[in-house]
């Protein structure tokens, strides 16, 4: 994906800020093989979309270390202003012979033996400091071409569900709904599945992240489908609850208790709003409906070029909501050996509401 300079001079203020010369972003807990999720950073900071990369970036250095597999690449879509190495002997020796004085490193993202193996390579005053993530911040609040990427990965994953509907659903396995659905989410474009999609009907809804089986989905059966769409490096994510038929009455009322929760929450949603409060408002509608025993993961999180980010809604959480925000919502219900139900849009954070990217009706 093609990324604004700005994002690099940004994180270069942020690196001065906090007293050092540069830092080190990308994935040191595997430098050189790692997922798609690993180089979410360095996606988001250069643009680039290979397996191996790591950036030193501060005022006075911006340098981008590859091996061979993907040197042609880092040229033709990492920003100019970075120097490309070709670190196909020693990626980590590449990246010491870019550092000097005190260099930020995120602990989270960097093992013990990378860390012990950079130190052997570094020059004579070089610093690793474990520092905080300066790109969380940065990463977390949207501009508007994220925005709309998003939003064009949404309506994907909406067009999808249309598909699915159309199709039909009884009669059929929940894998192969599964597969069709991946599969459709390509024909579209999409580079993928933001995750493996969840397609869960009868005692299966009641576990949140079932894995699609060879149970046959019934007529009259609550069927939770969750996926998302990866579309220009953006992620998309959204949960419905189908059913085709009639369902039993007693289970349209768990239905309706989900569906009140996240329409509260929903009108919760705001800049300035607190993720722990909004969190409390759907689950104080599920707790007096009797199953608040019964939704026990959190309301939300953050979507971007990972499809779990900042910011958090839960009951643990200590994040603020901020315009420009992009976060799931998605209560539910499940109760062990019988059914599940969850609804999810993806919503945007404005100062004095939400923009709902999701458009499949609920």
């Amino acid at each position: 994906m093609s990324v604004p300079e700005s994002r690099a001079e940004r994180l270069a203020a942020a690196v001065a800020e906090a007293g050092l010369e540069s830092v080190i972003v990308g994935d040191l807990v595997r430098p050189g093989d790692s997922g798609r999720d690993q180089m979410a950073d360095i996606a988001w900071l250069t643009g680039f979309g290979g397996s191996s990369g790591l950036a030193v970036i501060g005022p006075e250095v911006r340098g981008f270390v590859t091996d061979f597999r993907y040197t042609a690449m880092a040229a033709e879509t990492v920003p100019d202003s970075f120097e490309v190495v070709d670190a196909t002997a020693d990626m980590l020796a590449a990246v010491a012979g870019l550092l000097s004085g005190r260099v930020g490193i995120v602990a989270a993202k960097t093992s013990l033996e990378t860390h012990r193996k950079l130190g052997e390579k570094l020059g004579e005053g070089v610093e690793l400091v474990a520092g905080e993530d300066l790109l969380t911040d940065l990463r977390r609040v949207k501009d508007e071409a994220e925005i709309e990427a998003i939003a064009a990965a949404s309506a994907l994953t909406d067009e999808v569900y249309a598909w699915i509907e159309e199709r039909g659903l009884a009669g059929r396995t929940e894998r192969d709904v599964a597969l069709a659905a991946e599969q459709r989410m390509r024909e579209l474009g999409a580079e993928d599945p933001a995750f493996p999609s969840i397609v869960a009907t009868g005692a299966n809804g009641a576990l949140p992240h079932a894995t699609p089986g060879d149970r046959v989905i019934e007529a009259g059966e609550y069927v939770t489908i969750d996926m998302g769409a990866i579309l220009d490096g953006y992620c998309s994510d959204c949960t419905r609850t189908l059913v085709e038929g009639e369902p039993d009455p007693a289970h349209r009322q768990v239905y309706d208790l989900v569906l009140a929760a996240q329409t509260a929450a929903l009108d919760a949603i705001r800049a300035g709003a607190r993720g722990r409060a909004v969190d409390a408002v759907a689950r104080e509608v599920i707790t007096e409906g009797g199953h608040g025993e019964r939704f026990g993961h959190g309301l939300g999180h953050g979507v971007g070029v990972e499809v779990h980010e900042p910011p958090r809604l839960s009951m643990r959480s200590d994040d603020t909501l901020l315009a420009g925000d992009v976060v799931t919502v998605e209560p539910g219900i499940y109760l062990p050996g019988e059914f599940g139900v969850r609804i999810e849009d993806l919503v945007v954070v404005t100062d004095d509401g939400y923009r709902n990217l999701s458009s499949r009706p609920k």
